[in-house]
């Protein structure tokens, strides 16, 4: 639990950190009006490609729960709180998130973006980033 609450602090107060690094640039207010290329975002695998050791395949994490379910969905809402509305979409799209980071593709921030928010609460790519990083301290950290 010591465990988790420290990185939900870590996250947290790297997430403050960058986003208040965020200016009200054009540039994160004017997303392209063509959907991301299948470059920067990674198809939803069957269940069978997800791993069960607690190992990630072909770069997507297993579900987390938990600690690890609970401290990740903070650091969501700490970007994005609409993001983490659905806690199951959140993970879902958390975890294709983590193929393209894992994977090399391009754009990862507006991959991001575009992958949790939506029409209603569209997301920046500065916001994007920020999801990027509380990724990468959860759900899937650099190898």
């Amino acid at each position: 639990m010591k465990r988790t609450t420290t990185i939900a602090v870590l996250v947290a107060a790297t997430l403050a950190a960058s986003l208040t690094a965020c200016g009200d640039s054009s540039d994160d207010k004017a997303a392209p009006s063509t959907p991301p290329t299948a470059t920067t975002t990674a198809p939803k695998p069957a269940q069978s490609a997800t791993a069960s050791a607690g190992k990630p395949v072909n770069g997507i994490p297993p579900k987390p729960t938990g600690a690890e379910r609970e401290a990740y969905l903070a650091a969501i809402k700490a970007v994005a709180p609409n993001a983490a509305a659905d806690p199951d979409k959140a993970i879902d799209a958390g975890r294709n998130q983590c193929s393209a980071l894992n994977g090399g593709a391009q754009n990862v921030d507006h991959s991001a973006a575009q992958r949790f928010g939506n029409d209603a609460h569209p997301l920046t790519d500065g916001q994007g980033k920020a999801i990027n990083v509380a990724l990468r301290a959860t759900m899937c950290p650099a190898s």
